[in-house]
């Protein structure tokens, strides 16, 4: 739904470009005698960080949009949307894929089948034996183990637009990004806004914890425990955020090349997909490393710590790419 611009370069401009040597002839050099220097030494250049492998790719999925690592059952689940990520038709999937690649169950959980309603879901987290889904106003909860439904939390009445991924504190609350975009008949992206972060108690009490234009359309989120803050990354914007409970607005942490969609804590990582440039890139330094390339429309991505794993829903390619980290 983008249009590039590609700069061409001319061939005709060829013959206007062409190298100048400068360097005299060695017949008009002026003679130095014996005081030739001897040239410095050059330094080797740094070489390359080791990169990432991909060592799987598992095909026969229909938008999906979020890839998560249970450690428990050592298992992947896989989000599909299914058709508009803003479509309330009842017909959304959550997949099963063992770390090998095999798809142990392609419909795990289906809209539409065993009283389950799911329409668009998206971002997924889990706690325990709770698997919890974003669906365009509502969150879901569901048995991880055998699929079945145990709840969901309306969040309509708050204006909820666009639900988009799941992070979860410490204290069991959910964080739920609100990208807060639509999209037309035509499929044109549009922003109606506003930009939130909702916060679910363990009382189901649903609040807005932070809102405001400096969410820059907010995707993805995570919980870096280890700063005790929460990572939100900007669809609509290039900034990395960090934010607490309680602050009245994000922190800029990192600048990369926007419409970042997954974040994950690797590890001493911090990984960002981006649709820009087709990238998952590591940011804990502040500036933007880039670890794996060519992924179109790389969704919200997923973390295998068990080995070092980087799991890529390709949005429009309807397959999970899997890359090894060195």
């Amino acid at each position: 739904m983008r249009t590039r611009l590609l700069c061409v370069t001319l061939a005709a401009l060829g013959t206007a470009c062409q190298r100048v040597d400068r360097t005299p002839p060695a017949s008009d050099t002026p003679a130095m005698g014996d005081t030739t220097a001897t040239p410095a030494p050059v330094a080797a250049p740094m070489p390359p960080p080791p990169a990432a492998t991909k060592v799987a790719v598992v095909e026969g999925f229909l938008t999906p949009e979020s890839v998560l690592h249970d450690p428990a059952q050592d298992i992947y689940f896989v989000s599909n949307i299914n058709g508009s990520p803003t479509a309330k038709d009842n017909n959304g999937f959550i997949s099963r894929v063992r770390p090998d690649g095999a798809v142990e169950n392609l419909k795990f959980i289906e809209g539409g089948h065993g009283g389950v309603t799911l329409n668009a879901p998206k971002g997924l987290a889990i706690r325990g034996d709770t698997l919890w889904v974003a669906d365009i106003d509502m969150v879901r909860s569901f048995d991880a183990k055998t699929g079945a439904a145990r709840d969901s939390v309306s969040l309509a009445s708050l204006g909820a637009v666009f639900l988009n991924d799941i992070a979860i504190a410490q204290t069991g609350a959910l964080y739920i990004t609100d990208t807060g975009i639509r999209f037309d008949d035509v499929g044109n992206v549009l922003h109606p806004g506003p930009d939130r972060i909702f916060r679910i108690g363990s009382d189901r009490q649903v609040t807005v914890a932070v809102r405001g234009d400096t969410l820059g359309r907010p995707n993805g989120i995570t919980l870096d425990s280890v700063g005790k803050r929460f990572i939100v990354v900007q669809f609509g914007g290039r900034s990395v955020l960090a934010w607490k409970p309680g602050d009245k607005a994000p922190s800029v942490i990192a600048k990369g090349p926007g419409e970042f969609d997954g974040v994950e804590i690797a590890g001493s990582r911090m990984l960002v997909s981006s649709w820009t440039d087709s990238t998952v890139s590591s940011y804990e330094t502040g500036q933007e490393v880039k670890v794996i390339t060519g992924v179109p429309s790389p969704a919200d991505i997923g973390y295998d710590g068990k080995r070092k794993r980087v799991l890529i829903p390709v949005f429009s390619g309807n397959r999970v790419e899997i890359w090894q980290l060195p």
